[in-house]
This record gives C-alpha cells, sequence and structure tokens, in this order.
C-alpha cells in the first residue's frame, strides 16, 4: 500500500470511529433523555471533519502535474494540515473563553452514570484513536494527519481534565474546572500554533533535513571524477516529489562528454535513491602548471584563510579579460555583503600582477 493510500486509510478509521461514537452517544443519549449527550454525539461528527479534510486533501495532492501546476499537487497536504491546526486553535481559543468564564463564576457540575459512562467511553475510544493517528502522520510524514490525531488527543483530554475537576468538586468540593480549563486550552493554543507553523514553513521553503543534504553529498561525492559538490538547493513539492540543483567540480581535463556522462549518472542516482529531479551544474578545476592553476591556488588559499569566509569555489579565469571571478560563502557575521565584497577584492587585487577580481557573495541554502 502506497503512503497516500495509507494516509486515506489511516483517516477513514478517524471518520468511523467518530460516527460509531456519535451513534453510541446518541442511542444513550436518548434512551436517558439527555439533550447534553445528544449535543456531544453532534460534536463527535464534526470532530470527524479533520479526518475527511485530510482524505480530500490526500486525493487532491495526487492529481496529475499539468501546465499551470507541472511539478504536480503535492503541496496541497500543507494546505489541509493548515486547515486542521486552524480547528484545533479555535477549539483552544474557545475552551480557553469558557475556562476564563468558569473561574469567575464556578458552576458545580452534576453527572448521572449513564454521563460518566458516556464520558469515560468517549475518553478512552479518543486516546487510542488519537495515539494510532498521530503515530501513522509521524511515521508517513503527514503534517495533517499528525495534527488531525492531536486534534482527538486533545479533545479526550479536555473532557478528562472536566471529569478530574468534576470529581474534585464532589469530594473537596474545590473548583478547578476553570483553573484546568485554562491550563490545558493554553497547551492546545500552543499546539496548534505549531501544527500551523510547520507547513507554512514547508510552503514558505524551509530548510530540509541536514541528515538529507549530508548523504546527497556523500553520495555525489563517492563519483569518480567529483572533486567537491557545493551549493546544493532542494524544494518540496510534496512527498515524493522534490526539484534540486547542485554544482561539482571537476577537473578541466575532461571532456564534454565525459562530463555528459557524469552527471547524468548523478541525477539518475538522486531520482532513484531520493526522488529528486536534480540539475547539476560544473566547476572546472585547474590543473597542470600553467597561469590559470596558479590563480586559481593563489585566490582559493587567500580567500580560504581569511576569518569570516566559511567556503570558497567556482574559480574561473576569464584569459581574454585578464579577469578572476570566484564565488564566497561568509559567516553570519557579516551584515554588508557588498562592503564585504569590496574588502576581498582589495586583499585579492594586491595578490594578483594586473587581473581584475569579481567576487560573488553566495550563500549556503541547505547546510
Amino acid at each position: 500500500m502506497d503512503r497516500s493510500s495509507q494516509i486515506i486509510r489511516t483517516s477513514m478509521i478517524g471518520v468511523a470511529s467518530n460516527v460509531l461514537l456519535a451513534l453510541f452517544k446518541t442511542t444513550v443519549g436518548v434512551l436517558a433523555s439527555s439533550v447534553a449527550i445528544v449535543m456531544d454525539a453532534v460534536n463527535n461528527l464534526s470532530d470527524a471533519l479533520s479526518s475527511v479534510i485530510t482524505i480530500v486533501g490526500t486525493k487532491l495532492s495526487q492529481r496529475p502535474a499539468d501546465l499551470k501546476h507541472p511539478f504536480g499537487h503535492g503541496r496541497i497536504e500543507y494546505f489541509s494540515a493548515m486547515i486542521i491546526a486552524v480547528i484545533v486553535l479555535t477549539a483552544g481559543i474557545a475552551s480557553l473563553i469558557e475556562s476564563v468564564k468558569k473561574l469567575f463564576e464556578p458552576t458545580t457540575p452534576t453527572y448521572t452514570t449513564v454521563t460518566l459512562v458516556v464520558i469515560i467511553v468517549s475518553i478512552v475510544v479518543k486516546i487510542a484513536l488519537g495515539m494510532y493517528v498521530k503515530h501513522k502522520g509521524e511515521q508517513l510524514k503527514s503534517d495533517a494527519l499528525v495534527a488531525s490525531g492531536s486534534d482527538a488527543l486533545f479533545d479526550a483530554i479536555i473532557t478528562l481534565a472536566t471529569l478530574v475537576s468534576a470529581g474534585v468538586m464532589l469530594i473537596w468540593n474545590v473548583s478547578l474546572d476553570g483553573i484546568l480549563g485554562s491550563l490545558i486550552s493554553l497547551v492546545v493554543i500552543k499546539a496548534g500554533i505549531d501544527m500551523l507553523v510547520s507547513p507554512i514553513n514547508e510552503l514558505l521553503g524551509a530548510r530540509l533535513s541536514p541528515e538529507l543534504v549530508s548523504q546527497v553529498k556523500s553520495e555525489v561525492s563517492a563519483f569518480e571524477g567529483v572533486h567537491g559538490v557545493f551549493d546544493i538547493i532542494l524544494h518540496n513539492y510534496g512527498s515524493g516529489v522534490m526539484i534540486g540543483s547542485l554544482h561539482i567540480n571537476v577537473n578541466d581535463t575532461m571532456s564534454a562528454y565525459e562530463i555528459h556522462g557524469l552527471t547524468r549518472r548523478i541525477s539518475e542516482a538522486m531520482f532513484e535513491r531520493h526522488s529528486i529531479v536534480m540539475t547539476v551544474g560544473i566547476y572546472a578545476v585547474a590543473t597542470g602548471d600553467n597561469k590559470r592553476a596558479q590563480l586559481q591556488s593563489k585566490v582559493m588559499q587567500t580567500l580560504a584563510s581569511h576569518k569570516n569566509v566559511l567556503q570558497v569555489h567556482g574559480f574561473y579565469y576569464f584569459e581574454k579579460e585578464n579577469r578572476v571571478s570566484v564565488d564566497v560563502v561568509p559567516d553570519v557575521s557579516v551584515k554588508d555583503e557588498a562592503e564585504f565584497a569590496r574588502i576581498l577584492i582589495g586583499e585579492i587585487q594586491s595578490l594578483l600582477n594586473g587581473e581584475t577580481v569579481t567576487v560573488i557573495i553566495d550563500h549556503n541554502y541547505s547546510a
């Protein structure tokens, strides 16, 4: 079973569980003539909404690429997660408002045996469902499932807190309803914000895991003829769809045909191993005993020894223009990049014999 099918199956379990719980509460509520229990059954039907949103989002994300969306529709999953996070956040805010009211106007809860049975069953089902859905979400790397599972867990926690506060009130005549409710509501609100941040960051282009970047760099470096990997950029377009680019150092003695074969092997490997559509660029490393190699050695060593420089690459000598060009990645302490480039150019220029220098400030987008 593929990832999307597992997400839909898990969400269907969520819908079925909430519907069955709603039917159970409705039956008990009607037999016990309890409007409160029947209304709580309606609330369970609304809880199924998060699972329905996940199913719809997953289905839409499976739509194939088209002219307007050449990378597919995988990012729709992020919108599903955002909608569920907003539902959780809204529930937390509503719960906080009601809990604060109870701080100033405490009420004495009344529970019958039937009501207690319904509440306990609801708590057990919600905890089991929430843990299962959240675990599957983490396993399948689905923010929507994680949010849906968290929604069920928070429902159970809020209900449990209400039950505990009721017990304390009945036994010791101390009202904790407002206090417990407020504290848990704040936790729910915080969780809702965290759930909202994750998909938003994905849509804004958050950095991918350092482990993946390190693995890609290690695997590409292992190819024969590669003498360095730089400028790794990866864009996530939903599960299983990633677009990327990087540059590799190769000896300037390689032919165009050899370079073509090397870059093609790298692209094929990245797609097979990580589902990354990778574009591979080339930096030529000067070899032999010539002016180009001497300039490269002098410029690269001087820049690499600078205390504010993290990385130097992309050296090129334009012979007709008598100009040297090189890329530099500065550390975070460098705020004025234009001024920093001017300083580096001045330092390099003084070491050369009339060659002009171009320093391009680069950034590490995937570290």
